[in-house]
């Protein structure tokens, strides 16, 4: 049990998912965690924060937690080189907060707009784990095998277009942003990285 909670991975897995069932199940527990614009113009900085560890439903909950889950467990220790023994969470954490900065400023003023779940922080995890292992095959639904760095391509492409159209209540500015900024967190904590990256790049391996 010692060995399981020592798991950064693990802690955050548990954490969001006690609090995202408290959520479902408290009255005004999920409007108060909210990423809600109105209300941080107010002061209420901490949903920057809080709204990445409530999610919309089960299934919303179960696919950020299994991604995290698998990809999260390899780069932890990569991270934790850093910080003392704690840059996974800085990195998740931060991932969280900058990947719904674009969507604030976008929507400071709109009283309508509300963003949950920790998509930006898992994405900030699973494209890291893309530049350390790009040729890596990653399982679409668990089954359908696909490599790692032509899945990155696919999900920034498929990205950008579903945000541009704007007709989905998923926020996939927060995608791209989290992924981005696990890239940059990645290279700036360990240069070598890049190189790493590039020469991965150029001779494939399956």
């Amino acid at each position: 049990m010692n060995s399981l909670l020592s798991s950064h991975t693990t802690l955050i897995i548990i954490i969001t998912v006690i609090i995202s069932l408290l959520a479902w199940q408290k009255d005004g527990l999920m409007d108060k965690l909210i990423f809600y614009p109105p209300a941080v113009n107010k002061g209420e900085w901490y949903r920057f924060i809080t709204h990445g560890f409530i999610h919309a439903d089960s299934t919303h909950l179960l696919f950020n937690m299994f991604t995290l889950y698998f990809f999260g467990r390899v780069v932890e220790g990569f991270f934790n080189q850093f910080l003392g023994g704690f840059g996974f969470l800085a990195v998740y954490l931060a991932a969280i907060i900058v990947a719904m900065i674009p969507s604030y400023l976008q929507h400071k003023n709109d009283p309508r707009y509300r963003s949950l779940g920790a998509s930006g922080g898992v994405s900030a995890i699973l494209f890291s784990f893309i530049l350390m292992a790009p040729w890596n095959m990653l399982y679409l639904f668990g089954v359908v095998p696909i490599p790692a760095i032509v899945f990155a391509i696919a999900y920034v492409a498929y990205s950008i277009h579903a945000n541009k159209k704007g007709n989905s209540n998923i926020n996939h500015l927060a995608h791209l942003w989290g992924g981005g900024f696990g890239v940059l967190a990645t290279i700036l904590l360990s240069p070598n990285v890049l190189p790493h990256f590039l020469s991965a790049l150029m001779h494939p391996s399956f």
